[in-house]
């Protein structure tokens, strides 16, 4: 019907509309092929349903280089900001596939207030708890143990690690099912697997096809990518330093704390240090990015994360420092609050976008081996 709507635009929304519209233009045009993962794999396309926007929008990762590159980009008549308009499907993802939806609508809306006030509530009642038991104030010898059983430990922070895993994993077992018969339904093979883990570990798509994300001013720069490579890589060595703990707890019989220059204290440190670093110039660069990359909504969300990160690595680089005393007991709580309010909301911030664009990559690199 003249000027109604095709069958596949009435089961989109508005973002992935626009989203449509603009791959459109852009499949005419190809001057942007060499950018980034996004516009080879929107080539193979003559029309775009639910499951390939989803996919390609999480395949996008916001560099700007294309914003910046477009001669028909706002303020031209077709308005092409193809940045802008996959960060808008990609929050929806976030929270269409998010486990339960509407912890994932919460956080996008309120992240940066929902994950401080998380935090600040889970350390008020750790330190209740302390405060009742009497031991609120360390010895100046007394180290974690005295304050927290290891058991005790374990039995408030496994729950709630395996819940962020459960949740996430059933958001990202339905994108997956969702985007695999859009892109060519080939289970994955060895190099498939090899080339996505490259792609992620380098994070090769935030170099904006070489030159790297725009700035405010325009200028392209590598900062953004190496600050995600201090985040990443802190994350991971934090990861691994627990994982290290822990053989040397249940394995070995070696109990905590541990101390330079014992491995579990080097990697906690690196890491540490690394996310420090990485979240604040993230943060910084949050706050600097062109208005025109992202979606404005997302912010809190965002910075929520950020904030949890940061606030988690500068505490626990603090109780390295302090090793006992009487501050230990309430900063040791200030930590582990902070660290389980970040386990509950991965599921919903920006943790699961690294999740969810490591499938995409994942099903970029079998599709593009089938033609």
């Amino acid at each position: 019907m003249a000027g109604g709507k095709t069958n596949n635009e009435s089961m989109l929304t508005a973002p992935e509309i626009e989203v449509s519209r603009l791959l459109h233009i852009c499949n005419d045009c190809h001057y942007c092929d060499s950018f980034c993962a996004v516009f080879p794999s929107s080539s193979r396309r003559l029309q775009f349903a639910k499951a390939d926007i989803h996919y390609l929008a999480n395949l996008c990762h916001n560099c700007g280089a294309c914003l910046h590159g477009c001669e028909v980009a706002p303020p031209h008549e077709l308005a092409v900001n193809l940045p802008q308009a996959m960060a808008r499907v990609r929050g929806q993802t976030y929270a269409d596939y998010a486990w339960p939806p509407a912890l994932g609508a919460l956080y996008q809306r309120h992240g940066l207030v929902l994950s401080l006030a998380l935090a600040s509530a889970l350390t008020l009642f750790l330190l209740l708890a302390l405060a009742l038991n009497g031991t609120l104030l360390g010895s100046p010898q007394a180290g974690y143990s005295a304050v927290f059983a290891h058991q005790v430990l374990v039995g408030l922070f496994a729950p709630v690690f395996l819940y962020a895993v459960f949740a996430l994993g059933m958001g990202v077992r339905r994108f997956w099912h969702d985007v695999t018969p859009a892109t060519s339904g080939q289970s994955v093979g060895a190099a498939a697997a090899g080339e996505a883990a490259r792609d992620v570990l380098r994070l090769k798509y935030l170099d904006g096809g070489g030159h790297g994300c725009n700035n405010a001013d325009g200028t392209a720069t590598l900062a953004r990518r190496r600050a995600h490579h201090l985040t990443f890589y802190g994350v991971l060595l934090c990861f691994a330093a627990t994982l290290v703990a822990s053989v040397y707890h249940y394995v070995l019989g070696w109990t905590a704390p541990y101390d330079l220059p014992q491995l579990p204290k080097l990697l906690g440190v690196a890491g540490g240090l690394s996310l420090l670093l990485g979240t604040g110039s993230l943060f910084a660069l949050n706050l600097q990015r062109h208005p025109l990359h992202g979606d404005a909504a997302q912010k809190p969300m965002d910075r929520g994360f950020i904030a949890l990160l940061f606030f988690v690595s500068a505490s626990g680089l603090a109780l390295w420092l302090v090793h006992a005393g009487v501050a230990l007991p309430a900063l040791l709580t200030l930590h582990l609050g902070l660290v389980m309010a970040l386990f509950a909301t991965l599921p919903y911030g920006k943790f699961a976008h690294g999740i969810f664009r490591t499938a995409a990559l994942l099903r970029h690199a079998v599709e593009k081996r089938q033609t």
